[in-house]
């Protein structure tokens, strides 16, 4: 199982239920990793999505503590676990925790890569990433260059965990 965000600089993601950041080639990527495979997410990551409808070419899943929860394209966890359950079936290489904070918080311990988009600025932000550099299982081993659009530096890193808990 992997993890993808896009981080700021103090771990931020979030704001009122928005992305912190909207750059190009951060979406781009996200498209082209997530895509044919399983997405893990928490009910308010979904209603933030364009119409709150599930991501196209993915298998969604929504945890929720709403028993009565239920959308058109979406199949729905009752908890973190039960989400793990689901999940373990696939290639793990295809599975991909979302968000948000409390999602990622509790779906961590059994990612075996965390995909950030390090983005160098620092918002205001209400939700966020584990700080995986404070983590001693995580460790950083790729990174590309560092890019810019518009006003954002950025670089997409990629950590691995020593010691992934099983699906």
């Amino acid at each position: 199982m992997n993890a993808i965000a896009a981080v700021s600089l103090d771990w931020g993601i979030g704001r009122d239920n928005q992305l912190l950041f909207h750059i190009k080639e951060d979406m781009k990527r996200f498209r082209s990793l997530t895509s044919g495979g399983m997405v893990l997410m928490g009910r308010k990551t979904l209603d933030s999505m364009p119409g709150g409808k599930p991501l196209p070419n993915r298998r969604n899943i929504v945890i929720t503590r709403q028993a009565d929860f239920s959308r058109p394209g979406v199949e729905t966890a009752a908890s973190p676990e039960e989400a793990v359950r689901m999940a373990a079936g696939w290639d793990p290489e295809t599975v991909w925790v979302i968000g948000g904070g409390e999602i990622y918080r509790a779906l961590l311990p059994y990612c075996r890569r965390c995909f950030l988009t390090q983005v160098y600025d620092r918002p205001a932000c209400d939700s966020f990433f584990p700080n995986l550099d404070s983590l001693s299982n995580w460790q950083p081993f790729r990174w590309d260059a560092l890019q810019v659009e518009g006003e954002l530096a950025y670089q997409f890193i990629e950590y691995l965990n020593q010691h992934p808990e099983r699906l």
